[in-house]
């Protein structure tokens, strides 16, 4: 399902929680969306998700708007971190209002994921501790098999382990069925090899929108002597530099072949720590 945002602004009173922001998704791709806290991710996933209007613009997804209409939304599953599902209901009441939702509901899906998380169906959401409730969460986004499956940072409850297997179970079941699926991550070295797509929100605007090849091939840091350094970084887009005694490292966009033919030090600069420098305040992409 193609997802065509254009203009959007959302305001809360005095502040804009998005502004002007477009962009367009085209395909089905495991896309990172990324921002420090406030950016207006969570804004955004909601509005998609058919939950809140915009102030100005659109969002349509296949050239529909998603919000209070039911043949679009039943398409979109968002996961939150939290208060995902209603405290007084049993896991498997939850299980099966969503799959009465959901028209492509993977019911064996879910009842092997109840299994593998050691969940007990019987149990009440307000007895679950912080770490089961994620688990539930991400059982139901994984077995929704909804086209567009968003997830809002639901798993942080869980384990490193707990995780882990998450990860692999979504990459398992995304090989078999490609969709949509929207990443909102602070642990985003543990999930950035997931990425296919990077956009980075900053301050209610979209700051970035590239592929994780793209920033992987491209952005990256010299390190050697100063004067190599300032040889080799002369007209090139360079985001920011460090220097220790006659030892410089420059971190840049552009070619690393053209680096790494010179006797220089080259690496890769982590999605994470390329988030953190475009978002520093007063710097941009």
């Amino acid at each position: 399902m193609q997802i065509e945002v254009r203009n959007v602004t959302k305001k809360y009173r005095q502040t804009d929680a998005l502004k002007e922001v477009s962009f367009l998704l085209t395909e089905p791709k495991i896309y990172g969306l990324l921002g420090r806290n406030g950016a207006g991710k969570t804004t955004f996933m909601e509005i998609l998700a058919g939950h809140q209007l915009v102030t100005h613009g659109e969002v349509l997804i296949d050239g529909i708007n998603p919000f209070d209409n039911r043949n679009i939304v039943e398409n979109i599953c968002l996961i939150k971190e939290g208060d995902n599902f209603h405290k007084d209901m049993r896991i498997k009441q939850v299980l099966k209002s969503y799959a009465l939702f959901y028209p492509n509901w993977d019911q064996e899906l879910a009842d092997k994921l109840i299994k593998e998380y050691k969940l007990n169906e019987k149990s009440r959401i307000k007895t679950l501790s912080k770490g089961m409730a994620s688990a539930l969460g991400v059982i139901v986004g994984l077995a929704s098999k909804a086209p567009i499956t968003i997830f809002d940072e639901p798993y942080i409850g869980m384990d490193a382990a707990a995780r882990k297997k998450f990860y692999d179970i979504l990459l398992e079941q995304y090989e078999q069925e490609k969709r949509t699926v929207i990443f909102s991550t602070h642990l985003i070295d543990e999930v950035s090899l997931l990425f296919e797509e990077v956009l980075i929100l900053q301050e209610g605007e979209l700051i970035l929108q590239e592929t994780a090849d793209v920033l992987r091939e491209q952005t990256f840091t010299v390190t050697g002597e100063k004067t190599e350094v300032e040889k080799f970084i002369c007209n090139k887009k360079v985001m920011k530099t460090k220097q220790l005694a006659n030892m410089m490292t420059a971190y840049i966009y552009g070619d690393k072949a053209e680096a790494q033919k010179l006797n220089l030090q080259v690496e890769g600069i982590p999605i994470q720590d390329l988030m953190i420098y475009l978002t520093e305040s007063g710097k941009g992409a």
